[in-house]
Parts: C-alpha cells; sequence; structure tokens
C-alpha cells in the first residue's frame, strides 16, 4: 500500500512541478542552443519577453506534452528502484541515499532521453512565430515516431550517454543534500514551519543536483537539438564539448543556468509540498503512521520526494 501511496503521490506531484517549470526549461533550452554568431536573447529575461511577444504564453509551454507523457513511466521507476535499493542497503544515511538516488536517476534515464528529445525538439519548432506556419511535429508522440522513422532506435536514444551522466550523480546530489537538510531542520509533524522546511529543503536541493551537473545538461541539449533544420554539428560527446569550447569559451557550459535555477527551486518546491500534502491526507485517512515517522528502512518524507528533480531535475 505505501508503494501505491508514493507512486499516486509521485505522479500528483511531478504533474504540479512540470506545469510550474515547463516555461523556465523552454527558456533554458532556447539560451543553451542558440548560435553564438547570430544571438537571439540577450539574456534570461529577453528571452522569456520575447517568447512571450512573438509567440504568446502558449509558446513558453511547447513540448510539454513529453515531460507529461513521460510522468508515470520515470516516477514508477524512481520510487521502485529507490524504495527496493535503501531496502537492499538496510540503513538510513546520507551515504545510502546517494547510492540509491543515483541508480534511480541512471535507471529512469531510459524513459527520461527519448522524452527530453521531443520536448527539446518541441521548444524548438516555430522559433519566433507566434503561429508556425509549417509545423514538422503535431505533437510529443509525433515528434518521437518521426525521428524513429528517420534515424531508427538510435535516433530516439540520441543524448543518452550525456543524459545517464547529468542523471547517476543529479538524482544521488539530490538525495544527499535533502537528507542532510531535513536531518539538520527536523521535522515533527506538530511544528508549525513543517511545510516551510520541507519546501526550502526540496528546493535547496533540487538547485544543489543542477549545478553540480549542468554543463552536462548544456552539452545534452545541444546534441539532441543537433539537427534541426536538416543541418548536423556534431558528431559526438566530445566534438561537440570542443567545438562550444573553441567558439564560446568556458562560459557555454552556465549559458541558461539563471533560468534553470529559477525554476528549479519553485519546481521542486512544489512537488514536494504536493506529495507531502497528499501522503499526509491519505495516511491519516487511513489512521496509519503520519508523514514524518520513520519507517523500517527510510522515512517517508524520504521517499516522497524522488522525482522532484526534473527530468526530468
Amino acid at each position: 500500500m505505501d508503494f501505491t501511496l508514493d507512486f499516486a503521490a509521485g505522479c500528483i506531484g511531478g504533474a504540479a512541478g512540470v506545469l510550474v517549470g515547463h516555461p523556465f526549461d523552454t527558456v533554458k533550452v532556447r539560451l543553451q542552443v542558440q548560435s553564438v554568431d547570430r544571438p537571439l536573447y540577450r539574456g534570461t529575461y529577453h528571452c522569456f519577453q520575447s517568447i512571450v511577444r512573438q509567440e504568446s504564453m502558449t509558446g513558453l509551454y511547447k513540448g510539454i506534452g513529453s515531460p507529461m507523457m513521460g510522468l508515470t513511466f520515470i516516477n514508477a521507476i524512481v520510487f521502485g528502484v529507490q524504495g527496493n535499493a535503501m531496502r537492499r542497503l538496510g540503513h538510513d544515511t546520507p551515504l545510502n541515499q546517494f547510492l540509491a538516488g543515483a541508480s534511480a536517476g541512471a535507471l529512469q534515464s531510459i524513459i527520461c532521453c527519448p522524452m527530453e528529445l521531443a520536448k527539446t525538439r518541441m521548444q524548438l519548432q516555430g522559433l519566433g512565430e507566434r503561429k508556425s506556419k509549417q509545423k514538422l511535429y503535431k505533437n510529443s508522440l509525433d515528434c518521437l515516431v518521426r525521428i524513429y522513422r528517420k534515424e531508427g532506435f538510435r535516433g530516439i536514444n540520441r543524448g543518452m550517454v550525456t543524459t545517464l551522466v547529468r542523471e547517476t550523480p543529479g538524482f544521488g546530489i539530490y538525495f544527499l543534500t535533502y537528507d542532510v537538510l531535513t536531518r539538520h531542520l527536523g521535522c515533527e509533524p506538530d511544528d508549525p514551519y513543517m511545510i516551510l522546511k520541507l519546501l526550502f529543503a526540496g528546493g535547496m536541493s533540487g538547485i544543489a543536483s543542477w549545478i553540480s551537473t549542468y554543463p552536462v545538461d548544456v552539452i545534452k541539449s545541444r546534441l539532441q537539438a543537433d539537427g534541426v533544420g536538416g543541418y548536423n554539428k556534431y558528431n559526438g560527446i566530445a566534438d561537440c564539448v570542443r567545438q562550444s569550447m573553441k567558439r564560446e569559451g568556458w562560459r557555454v557550459f552556465t549559458r541558461g543556468l539563471t533560468s534553470t535555477l529559477l525554476r528549479a527551486f519553485p519546481v521542486n518546491a512544489t512537488t514536494f509540498a504536493t506529495v507531502t500534502l497528499f501522503l499526509m491526507y491519505m495516511r491519516n485517512e487511513e489512521g496509519g503512521i503520519t508523514d514524518c515517522e520513520p519507517l523500517p528502512v527510510h522515512s517517508s518524507l524520504t521517499a516522497s520526494p524522488q522525482q522532484a528533480q526534473p527530468s526530468s531535475l
């Protein structure tokens, strides 16, 4: 029953996080992949403003279908793997939280990679147009089908290696940071500031995770956007890193970081609060344990915010 509740809470919390954070993600992707020779945007705010002015508010939500579709599968993998890993490790320690989170992050990359590929392609479709005159993709599913027909299985898994490199330590750092913060802040059911503490811990954990893996995300976005317009610039990860460094310097690895961090806190905080409130309500209805009481291996709070990192992260 605990697994079912955690799964349902994760789906609801993850959906809330996607709705809050997707506009920031669209801005991040646009900034990451724009050409240094002919940049369309001067910065985060200008990018946000330009999208709204040229494409309306709906432009900020391009590609949202892909993360929404992948949400159930990602949550199932993350919750199942992390819970089983913690039970096998046997002790609720910061190191075990890192290891369990890393294993969950690695396995959920199988779904995350094609999901983010579709999201990226949809976000770049009709760039700067209020109404796209010719839409290559009808929706996220159509996008993946077309990529598969043209490039095969390898095509829909473009960026898989960089996704694994990002997600494995990213989820580990998320769980480690969350565990350390919640232990330090304390969590009591009758604490009037409990929800604020959970919001803070979840939000800061997301920020820590993104900062630690962001350079890899820049390369992943560029590889997944490569080929849009029928022209491929990169021959692989090393070539992408080399060309990006040569043309734009080390700052290329921070391109879009501001919008990402602006997104990270509210997304993780929203997801965390939604998951926690849902679990508290359901367990109170059942007359079971409260949200802050420890489970045999790991606390329910520790188990609940796994999907707060998007994908992710």
